[in-house]
This record gives structure tokens, C-alpha cells and sequence, in this order.
């Protein structure tokens, strides 16, 4: 039978003293390379596989760093790239972030060994996803709370003390290979073996939640721990009233005192607890946060919204809120690319939240959950209806097309909802028609009574005739088609989310249906009827596809300008210096525009069309450049106003002129778009599944309900992927999912 360990583990047979066994370290950072060489320091074979390919070189010269003070160790052990690497797997030891543990395990499970085993040293719940792949007899438990850094290529810096517990998962009882494997870890500190690493884990997810929300900021952890302590306690509740429901056992770690921070926990203890975290944080040489290095040092994407997928998994299905957990998670999205947004005014509005009241829904689970099965048994009925509408072709550009389409939509709305109590007809010359309908509330007891608004669109980007070569088609639960995601699902949903509510006897407020036919071009001809539209209602319901599943809380605003140079024509050969070149001109300011780029603040500028000129014999007399100018603030869109205004040539022979301007503001997360995005979670919840939500780039009809003052729910329509696109698809499950969610969130509406 051929020896399967790998080489780093495979012993001579002439050796009389048996080699310590070897290691492969996967995920060569902060956690991974302070294992990996304490083990390779104890004699250990270590080899450690990193996709950077910088920090393995780094390694593979100088071995591995940890830095401590003003002094530096180095130990030598195998560095390779998973592309470079060669032989079988036996102990494996993964510590990749959290988010890369399925591609980390597309590398591994090929190549381990059937006796050899996987070891979780990451944040986060990672043992099932590793169990599913490998095998649970193959995946060992560990709960890891090290404070290091990856300080540059090869070098990790040592944070101090921590802790380490290893153990078989589900809470089986300690094996010899745990022993085993605790004994080897010794040689970094004390690591011990335990029948409880769930314990410890969920114990981490509170003590990390604290930690995730001190990223927020620029400033030491346990000074703002310390500073928002009403923030720091609701945080760690939120997660550990999940873990309560769970039947879990807490179990305490380093400084880490759990049970003062569940629920309900005596406020002296809880305090007491605060001074003795936050006194040792004060001891460690770490005093920012991994999460916060990732943002504001290596400028990548955090994974804190991966850590905490089963916290809200959970939460959802056991109907507990977590609205300052969510706050932080995406609080620290906003951040991706944006450091200099840190802010600690975001753990003041933390604190507010902690302090405020929580609010019950007016629903119960029962009333969510009727809305779902009955919406669940008309599914086919849904479907029926998305294909008749998606057999109308609407491209923005064919107004006969979109009348033909506006023609069918009034005659299925009288056949979907009856009657409304007032229909207008908003007629436009160059773009399609504005449909308005207004229908009454019914056994309402809100005090707000202006009529919600349910915005969405008709036209799509798809030309007349494309229904001929790709029709409404339907796999199971795959449905594709143009228009499907973008956004005819989207209305469908909504329609069916009052039929619900009607059939059910279950309140809803007053709703105006206002559905426009040129919103893929920019809703030129009906952004003013909508903006009037937005000023008398309570709020908008926005029926745009979801991003991935989630809500749409944020879009960029967008810009669209044209940049004109006038120069003078001469005979480029006969006379090359008389000629005052549009083209070089253009050129010079297309740099300059470059110059506006600005990443981290959410702002993106494209040059995407350039002309000019008319023979290559000529000085170019005239060039044009056309740009798509992407902003997530309002002061980034007064900014780069200012610069377009302020563009001069170069060349004092030329001319340049900027036309153009913002085709849409910038939807910006208010408190009241964030308020009614945590009403919306709260209905998800009731009805047993997690509802996030995103930022994008992409503007919608949303972008100004919300610059005029009206709060917004964008992103609530379609659940699928491929707008604009051939692989345009919706889901069958996703619609009665929706448009449960939609009704839901009207019913509370209706009630608050």
C-alpha cells in the first residue's frame, strides 16, 4: 500500500527516533503563521500554502518572521503557492478568511489524505461547510481568539497571549487525535482540548461582534469598547439571546466574560466585566482590530458578513431581532473601499440604537405565514401571469410597443385587483406613458394615512423582436425571458401581494400603483411626475430586482456629460503646426478626468465613447468624449461638479466645453430608509428566513423618491440575476418569497 502523507510527514525507516509529525498550514496569516511557526520552532515539518505569492517568496527567503518589540525570530519552513504544490495532505491546518473556505476547500478535499483531517483556525462557524466537503470524520473543531498581524510579506506580529481550544465537532468527546494534536499546539501557548468548542464559539461571536463595531472607528479597541458600552452590551445580547434559543453553553476565554453580557445579565456585573475586558485589551500589543486592518490597511473586503450568516441564519428562523448587529455588518460594507468614512459618530448612533425601545410588529408569525401559503398555493398563477406579461414586448425605444404593453397592464390590473378608486394616465410624446392608480386602505390603524407608493417600471432594455429567438421560458424553479428580472417579476409581486392581503382580510394602507415606461433610459420624461408623486406619500416601495437576495438601501447617483473640444483644422503633412488639435486636446483632459477617480470614496468616472477628427491627414477640429460619472455622496457629486466646471485646455488655441449633468441624485442610507429597511427584516423574520441588504452602483427611480425627502424600499422586487443581459433569470420560490415579504410589510404598515 503506498505511504498517502505527504512528504514532510513520510519517516525513513532507518530513523530509530520518529520524526514530529508534520503540518500543512493553509492560510499563511495572522492566526496561520503564528501556528506554523511555533510548530516548525518545536521540530515540527511545517509546509504553509498562501495564494500571495509575495508573502511566500518572503517566507521562502527569509523563512517566517514573527516580530515582538524592537525584535524579530525567523524559522525556516516550506512555503509554496496551492498552484505550486505537490503531494497528498495529512494534518491540515486552514486558516483563511472566513469567506474563502469554500475555495479553500475545492483545493483541499482532492487531495486529502483519507486518514488525514481538517482543522478550522478561523473566525466564524466554518466546521459544516468543512464536514459537507470532507467528511465530519475529517473535520476537527477549534475555537482560535490570537491577536497577530500580518505586518508585510512574510512577517506576522505578535500580539500576545490568547487562546486556542481544539475538539471533535457536534460536541463529541475528546479524541486521541485531539490530544494529540493539543499536545503539538503547546508549543505556541496554552491550547487545551475540549467537548465544548461550540461553547467557545458563540461566546467569540459575541466578543468578535464588539470588535467588528470598533472597525467603525479609527481608534484603539478598548478604548472605544470602554467609551460605548450601551452599544458594546446590546451587540453581544443580540447574539447570545440566538445562542440561548440554541441551547448552547457559553464558555469564557481570556478576558472574556460571557454570561455578563447575555440577556438580561446584572448591569453591575455587566460593568464589572467592561473593566477587566476592556483593562487587558489595554495590555495587547494589537489595538485595532483584524477587520479594521483589512479596511483601512490592506483595502479589501472584510469578513465579518461571513461570520455572522449563521448568527442571522438563526436569528430569522427563531424570530429574534439583531438590528445593531445588522447595523454594524453593513456599516462595515459602506466602509469597503471607503477607510476615511470611519467614523466614531457610527458607534453613536449605536448607542441611540441600544437605547431606544424595541418595537414590536404589529403581525404575529401565524398572519405572516398565512399570507405565504396562500401565496404559495397561487404560485402557478403567478408564473402564469409573468409569462402573458413577458410576452409583451416593452423596449423603451418602440412607443407603439410600450402603449400595446400599458394596454395589457390596465386590463390584467382590473382582472388581478378590480377597479381602483382613481386612474391617470400621464401621456408623454417621446417616451412611453405614465400609468397612476390609487387604491384605498382597508381596516387600517396607522395615524399616517398618505398612500404608500409602489413604484416600478414597464419598459426593458430589450429591442423589438428579441421575444422572437428567446421567448418566456420556465426549468423548474429557472424562469428566463427579457424583463423577467428587470423588472417584470418585480411587479407581479407586487400585484400579488395585495391580492394576498385582500383574500386573507388583512389590513393595508392606502397604495398608488405608479408604473413609468422609460426608466431604462434615464426616466427623462417622467422623473417630475414621480418626484410630485413621492412629496404626497408616506414612503415608496421601489419593485427593482434584489441585489443577490438583498434589499437596496444605498445607490450611487449618476452623472452623464459630454465633453466637447473645438480646435482648427490644418494639413497635418503641409502645415502640421497651424492646426490646433481637438484630438491631443481631448486627450489631455481625458487625463485630468482620470484624475477625478476616486475608490475609496465610492466614486468611479469612465470615459467610454471618444471621437474627433475626420481624416488622419487632418488636425482634428473637433472631439468629443463621453462620461458615466458614479458618486455615493452628495459631496462627492458637489465635487466632481466643481472640477467639470473648472476643466480649461491646455492648449489656449482650443476650446472645451462640458454638457451634461446628474441624471440621478444619490441615494443615500437615511435614518428612514434604514428604518424601514429594519421593518422589512423584521417581517422576513417572520416569516422564517434572514433578509440583508446591500449598496450599489446601479441608480433606479428610488434614487429621487429619496433625494426629495421620502423614504425608500428599494430592491424588493425579483430574485434571480442577469439584468441587461441574455442570462437574464428569475426564481419561481423567489417571487412567492416576495411577494410574502411585500405583503407583510404593507399589513404592518397598515397597523403601525
Amino acid at each position: 500500500m503506498n505511504d498517502l502523507r505527504p512528504k514532510s510527514e513520510t519517516r525513513p525507516k532507518s530513523e530509530t527516533h520518529p520524526k514530529k509529525p508534520g503540518y500543512t498550514v493553509v492560510g499563511a496569516g495572522a492566526i496561520g503563521g503564528t501556528l506554523a511557526l511555533a510548530l516548525a520552532r518545536a521540530g515540527h515539518p511545517v509546509t504553509v500554502v498562501d495564494t500571495d505569492p509575495t508573502h511566500v517568496d518572503a517566507i521562502r527567503t527569509h523563512g517566517l518572521v514573527v516580530a515582538r518589540g524592537g525584535t524579530r525570530e525567523s524559522v525556516p519552513v516550506t512555503a509554496t503557492t496551492p498552484d505550486e504544490f505537490a503531494g497528498p495532505l495529512g494534518r491540515v491546518l486552514l486558516a483563511v478568511k472566513a469567506q474563502a473556505t469554500g475555495a479553500a476547500l475545492d483545493w483541499i478535499a482532492p487531495r486529502l489524505a483519507p486518514d488525514g483531517y481538517v482543522v478550522s483556525l478561523q473566525n466564524g462557524f466554518n466546521e459544516s461547510l468543512i464536514a459537507q466537503r470532507v467528511g465530519a470524520s475529517r473535520t476537527v473543531a477549534a475555537f482560535v481568539n490570537i491577536f497577530a498581524d500580518v505586518i508585510e510579506p512574510g512577517v506576522i506580529q505578535d500580539g500576545g497571549a490568547g487562546a486556542l481550544v481544539i475538539g471533535e465537532p457536534d460536541g463529541a468527546p475528546v479524541s486521541p487525535r485531539v490530544r494529540d494534536l493539543v499536545a503539538d499546539l503547546r508549543s505556541w501557548g496554552p491550547a487545551v482540548a475540549s467537548d465544548n468548542v461550540e461553547g467557545y464559539l458563540w461566546a467569540k461571536a459575541g466578543f468578535g461582534a464588539m470588535l467588528a463595531a470598533t472597525a467603525l472607528a479609527d481608534a484603539p479597541m478598548a478604548d472605544l469598547i470602554d467609551r460605548h458600552r450601551p452599544a458594546m452590551a446590546a451587540l453581544t445580547a443580540e447574539v447570545f439571546a440566538v445562542s440561548d434559543r440554541l441551547g448552547v453553553t457559553l464558555e469564557a476565554f481570556d478576558a472574556f466574560e460571557p454570561h455578563a453580557f447575555r440577556p438580561g445579565a446584572d448591569p453591575a456585573a455587566r460593568n464589572a466585566a467592561f473593566d477587566r475586558l476592556t483593562a487587558w485589551l489595554r495590555t495587547q500589543t494589537k489595538d485595532r482590530s483584524g477587520i479594521w486592518r483589512d479596511l483601512a490597511v490592506r483595502h479589501r473586503p472584510v469578513e465579518a458578513p461571513t461570520h455572522y450568516t449563521d448568527v442571522f441564519h438563526h436569528a430569522a428562523r427563531e424570530g429574534l431581532p439583531t438590528t445593531l448587529l445588522r447595523t454594524v455588518v453593513n456599516g462595515l460594507r459602506q466602509l469597503e473601499g471607503a477607510a476615511h468614512d470611519m467614523s466614531e459618530s457610527r458607534l453613536d448612533e449605536l448607542d441611540r440604537l441600544a437605547k431606544a425601545p424595541a418595537s414590536a410588529l404589529p403581525l404575529d408569525s401565524a398572519q405572516a405565514e398565512a399570507v405565504r401559503r396562500w401565496l404559495d398555493a397561487h404560485r402557478e398563477d403567478m408564473v402564469a401571469d409573468l409569462a402573458a406579461y413577458t410576452s409583451q414586448g416593452s423596449a423603451s425605444d418602440d412607443l407603439d410597443a410600450l402603449g400595446t404593453c400599458l394596454g395589457w397592464l390596465r386590463g390584467w390590473l382590473d382582472r388581478r385587483l378590480g377597479e381602483p378608486d382613481a386612474e391617470e394616465t400621464l401621456a408623454r410624446e417621446e417616451a412611453g406613458d405614465i400609468l397612476v392608480r390609487r387604491y384605498s386602505a382597508r381596516d387600517t390603524t396607522t395615524q399616517d394615512n398618505r398612500p404608500v407608493l409602489l413604484l416600478g417600471h414597464y419598459d426593458t432594455v430589450w429591442p423589438t423582436g428579441t421575444l422572437d429567438t428567446w421567448p418566456f421560458q420556465r426549468d423548474g424553479d429557472r424562469i428566463s425571458g427579457p424583463g423577467v428580472f428587470d423588472m417584470k417579476a418585480g411587479l407581479v409581486q407586487a400585484v400579488w401581494a395585495l391580492r394576498a392581503l385582500d383574500a386573507l382580510d388583512l389590513p393595508r394602507p392606502a397604495c398608488t400603483v405608479m408604473l413609468n415606461g422609460d426608466e431604462e433610459t434615464g426616466s427623462l420624461a417622467s422623473r417630475d411626475a414621480i418626484v410630485e408623486e413621492a412629496r404626497d406619500s408616506r414612503l415608496a416601495m421601489v419593485f427593482e430586482a434584489a441585489a443577490d437576495g438583498a434589499i437596496k438601501t444605498a445607490r450611487k447617483g449618476v452623472g452623464l456629460f459630454t465633453v466637447t473640444v473645438t480646435g482648427s483644422e490644418a494639413h497635418a503633412g503641409l502645415d502640421p503646426t497651424a492646426g490646433a488639435s481637438a484630438v491631443d486636446e481631448l486627450a489631455h483632459q481625458i487625463l485630468r478626468l482620470a484624475d477625478l477617480r476616486s475608490p475609496d470614496a465610492g466614486t468611479s468616472l469612465n470615459v467610454g465613447v471618444v471621437a474627433g477628427g475626420t481624416r488622419s491627414n487632418v488636425t482634428a477640429g473637433h472631439a468629443v468624449g463621453r462620461i458615466d460619472v458614479r458618486v455615493a455622496t452628495a459631496a462627492e457629486q458637489q465635487r466632481i461638479r466643481a472640477a467639470l466646471a473648472a476643466l480649461r485646455p491646455v492648449d489656449p488655441r482650443t476650446r472645451v466645453e462640458v454638457t451634461g449633468g446628474w441624471n440621478r441624485p444619490v441615494f443615500e442610507r437615511t435614518e428612514s430608509v434604514a428604518a424601514l429597511a429594519d421593518l422589512a427584516r423584521r417581517c422576513a423574520a417572520l416569516l422564517g428566513h434572514d433578509l440583508p441588504e446591500a449598496s450599489v452602483g446601479g441608480a433606479s427611480d428610488g434614487n429621487f423618491v429619496v433625494a426629495q425627502g421620502t423614504p425608500v424600499l428599494d430592491g424588493i422586487g425579483a430574485v434571480g440575476s442577469g439584468a441587461h443581459a441574455r442570462s437574464e433569470n428569475t426564481s419561481v420560490s423567489g417571487m412567492v418569497t416576495r411577494a410574502a415579504l411585500a405583503a407583510t410589510v404593507l399589513a404592518a404598515l397598515a397597523l403601525e
